[in-house]
């Protein structure tokens, strides 16, 4: 890589001090751009997903020919590119046209005894289909065939909404659009192999929220991962249950309890609903959410505010191209969103910073550290600035990849000062490197309650209760 990737390397004006190698995905892509137009010949690519239903989205842009003397750089931008796709669309097919050469190389990446073997096994897991690259003809690209839908903001009658996260598991009793009841449970699923437990813990759950209801019309949950139809397809809390008990009794579960309740009940991926907790708030769309728990929830309202369908599962989505980037545990991939907006990111960045965490759960570690930062110690700061520059140049990409004017930012990492330094610094980086972009954007953080419910509440308007 060395003869090439120094495009796609390029340092960022903003470096953070606890990681001064991070180098943006939104800077090395525009280097690379920039070199492609000043190139006399260049290559139309074409990346198209398809996904269930027969959706397809469809992404254009140049690339610079084969034997440019950048082929390394090339095929890191549109791998890159590719996998990021992948985690915001979704798709059981990617279709390459424009070049035979990258297309083979998506190929070899993107198979069973690939590089991204966890993303087609995941992917396969998702669309209960094989899992294919496409070569096409330019002549064959494929039109795109897209969807959206309404999302909840139903507040009508006595609701149940539930967030469950890999940390806690946060409940609201609403009655007619009022909060009468919200709690958060700590619990740590993801070690849980018996799919009853689950399904009792989270029964329980909404048990207790209905004691502060005189009845329950209707049921809303968010939750993390990947869900269609209400049917879990993949979800990180789950992954402790083995294949075939996951199949038979995890993935019918809220099928399960909306059946054994007897009202509607409807969840969604927690990304949907952040997204929808920020149009419901600041009544707009063209909304982008991004919560920052356990892992990177985001979620996408589009200028109608309707969802798309798309998968919005930025935490395997990469933003920095640092080779020595750290590490997801559960996919293996390098300078994917959730080390950089998780607790987790807060754990890595807390032994640069000098800090000695105690033993224990990574959201008790994350409230130690804020505890030292509402007590005045310098340290934490520089790991909420860092999780700022990252987002600043995050956003940037995103904002390549989605049409949005807000986001909302929330989540358990954004609580206390902390929030505040991660949105002032990213201001600082958009009107810094990207000044059109800092015009456009308005950042939003919650007040402190909804930063830590909101979702519960908002997820309870998911269900349209039928009268």
């Amino acid at each position: 890589m060395a003869e090439s990737a120094e495009i796609l390397f390029a340092k960022p004006a903003a470096t953070p001090s606890l990681d001064p190698d991070f180098r943006p995905v939104s800077i090395g892509n525009r280097e690379y751009r920039k070199t492609v137009a000043a190139a006399k010949t260049k290559v139309p690519l074409t990346i198209a997903l398809e996904r269930n239903n027969g959706h397809v989205s469809v992404f254009k842009t140049e690339i610079l020919p084969a034997n440019s003397g950048q082929d390394t750089t090339t095929r890191l931008y549109v791998e890159r590119l590719v996998k990021f796709l992948l985690w915001q669309i979704g798709g059981w097919k990617i279709m390459v046209g424009g070049s035979r050469e990258i297309g083979d190389y998506i190929a070899q990446v993107y198979s069973r005894r690939g590089a991204r073997a966890f993303d087609v096994k995941l992917m396969e897991q998702v669309y209960e289909k094989s899992f294919v690259v496409e070569r096409l003809d330019r002549a064959k690209t494929p039109d795109a065939r897209e969807s959206s839908m309404a999302l909840g903001g139903h507040l009508d009658g006595c609701r149940i909404g539930f967030d469950l996260g890999a940390s806690d598991y946060k409940l609201a009793a609403v009655n007619n659009g009022e909060p009468a009841f919200t709690t958060e449970i700590h619990w740590d699923p993801r070690a849980q192999s018996d799919p009853d437990w689950h399904y009792t813990k989270i029964n329980d759950g909404l048990k207790l929220a209905a004691k502060h209801l005189p009845r329950v019309d209707s049921i809303g949950g968010s939750s993390a991962g990947i869900y269609i139809d209400n049917k879990v397809m993949v979800a990180s809390l789950f992954r402790g249950v083995p294949p075939e008990p996951f199949a038979r009794k995890v993935r019918p579960l809220f099928l399960n309890l909306r059946q054994e309740w007897g009202v509607p009940l409807e969840v969604a991926n927690d990304g949907d609903v952040t997204a929808l907790a920020g149009a419901m708030s600041l009544q707009t769309s063209a909304v982008l959410g991004v919560a920052m728990g356990s892992s990177q929830a985001a979620g996408f309202l589009n200028a109608e505010g309707r969802i798309t369908g798309w998968l919005n599962e930025l935490a395997f989505a990469p933003i920095d191209y640092n080779p020595r980037a750290p590490a997801d545990e559960w996919s293996g991939d390098i300078g994917c969103g959730v080390q950089y907006f998780s607790q987790q990111a807060v754990v890595r960045l807390a032994s640069t910073a000098g800090i000695a965490l105690p033993a224990g759960h990574p959201a008790d570690q994350l409230k130690f550290v804020q505890d030292l930062h509402q007590q005045g110690d310098p340290r934490p700061p520089k790991i909420f600035e860092a999780i700022g520059v990252y987002l600043g140049y995050a956003l940037a990409h995103y904002a390549d990849m989605y049409d949005f004017r807000h986001l909302l930012v929330l989540g358990r990492v954004t609580s206390g000062a902390g929030g505040d330094l991660i949105v002032q610094k990213a201001k600082e980086v958009l009107r810094a490197d990207f000044p059109e972009l800092a015009q456009k954007l308005s950042l939003h953080l919650p007040d402190e309650k909804s930063k830590r419910v909101g979702q519960a509440v908002a997820a309870a308007s998911l269900p349209e209760i039928r009268k």
